[in-house]
């Protein structure tokens, strides 16, 4: 997950990284509206985290060896 860490909004990798769009695109945390992006670890796997570019902070807010159904 160095990838999260080092570089969190990389376009290097889209397949594998990436914002989410439509709905998915943002969600609200702690009174704010922030980036939501998913990292694929496998062909299933999935770990999804918001961007609060005003704290420089990553949240992570999924993990599963499954593939989040409201993407489907």
């Amino acid at each position: 997950m160095e990838a999260l860490r080092t570089d969190p909004t990389s376009r290097d990798n889209w397949n594998r990284q990436h914002q989410l769009r439509g709905r998915l695109a943002t969600k609200e945390w702690k009174g704010s509206a922030l980036e939501q992006w998913e990292y694929e670890i496998t062909s299933g796997g999935r770990v999804r985290y918001l961007i609060s570019a005003e704290t420089s902070t990553v949240v992570m807010v999924y993990a599963s060896t499954r593939h989040p159904k409201d993407t489907e």
